[in-house]
């Protein structure tokens, strides 16, 4: 089978692959939605994409494109520990603290804002499409004086050196990644965990005061607790929003289908878009 990844090679995403799909042949793509793409176009069998990030919240690209533009179903969750690490270009080890520019993904930049403030004040800080594209950027162009934000796996890949490790600025920091499949995978034999979620789409019904009182209500009084809830456009007019709702535990006959009955008769428009296993994974 083939997965497809956020890459280029050496991203957290293929960190989190490598660790749950050993021995599967790997593709990676250049942006999240040419990742699902790529699923829908069945060039892949899976596609992993990053969803949520501990200190930086949600991957709204990663949200969007599942709800507005792809039918996919979510079969699967790794979490994964984030550490972030500053590398240069080996011509450049002696005078990395002079370098002219860094390097990295958004949300590395802001995990590692800091380290960022204490020793590059001044210096360009350039968001790129992932943090293995920034460690190939500094691999190509050696003569930039450029430093990039990554991790270990991509100082091997592309040949750089690690200068200053663990420069994020809490060590409690995990990325969540969500795995899509149209086929039947069987994830939980996969990964080994019987911890399952389950995410549900909730649109709201129109100028109803108390609507989200009442949805929050319907999973309250049977007791399913819910690890998150947030509200994103529905790109249809300011204030239209829908809200991502996600159950700790697995789709059942009973609870879940009762809360999901009670939300329509209150007008909502509702869509499962998975119950998956969710497995946490540790670095070497």
């Amino acid at each position: 089978m083939k997965v497809g990844f956020l890459g280029p090679k050496a991203t957290f995403t293929e960190l989190a692959v490598k660790k749950v799909f050993q021995g599967y042949e790997l593709e990676p793509y250049r942006t999240i939605p040419e990742s699902m793409d790529a699923l829908v176009d069945k060039k892949v069998d899976l596609a992993v994409v990053p969803v949520e990030n501990a200190l930086e919240g949600s991957v709204n690209i990663t949200l969007d494109y599942l709800t507005h533009v792809v039918q996919i179903p979510i079969v699967g969750e790794i979490t994964l520990p984030i550490k972030q690490h500053l590398m240069v270009h080996p011509q450049n080890m002696e005078n990395w603290r002079d370098v002219s520019v860094v390097y990295s993904h958004s949300h590395a930049i802001a995990q590692c804002h800091k380290f960022l403030h204490t020793h590059f004040t001044g210096v360009p800080i350039e968001s790129v499409t992932s943090t293995a594209a920034a460690a190939k950027m500094i691999m190509e162009s050696p003569d930039m004086r450029a430093a990039a934000i990554a991790n270990e796996l991509a100082a091997k890949e592309y040949g750089l050196a690690i200068v200053e490790k663990n420069i994020h600025d809490f060590d409690f920091n995990h990325t969540s990644f969500f795995v899509l499949s149209e086929q039947n995978l069987d994830f939980e034999a996969i990964s080994g965990s019987t911890h399952y979620k389950t995410t549900l789409m909730v649109t709201l019904p129109s100028d109803q005061a108390g609507a989200l009182h009442q949805v929050l209500s319907a999973f309250a009084w049977r007791k399913l607790n819910l690890s998150k809830i947030e509200s994103r456009p529905m790109k249809t007019g300011i204030g239209n929003y829908f809200f991502i709702i996600d159950l700790e535990m697995k789709l059942d006959e009973v609870l879940i289908p009762g809360a999901i009955a009670e939300l329509e008769a209150l007008g909502c428009g509702v869509k499962v878009l998975g119950s998956y296993p969710s497995t946490i994974v540790e670095l070497d």
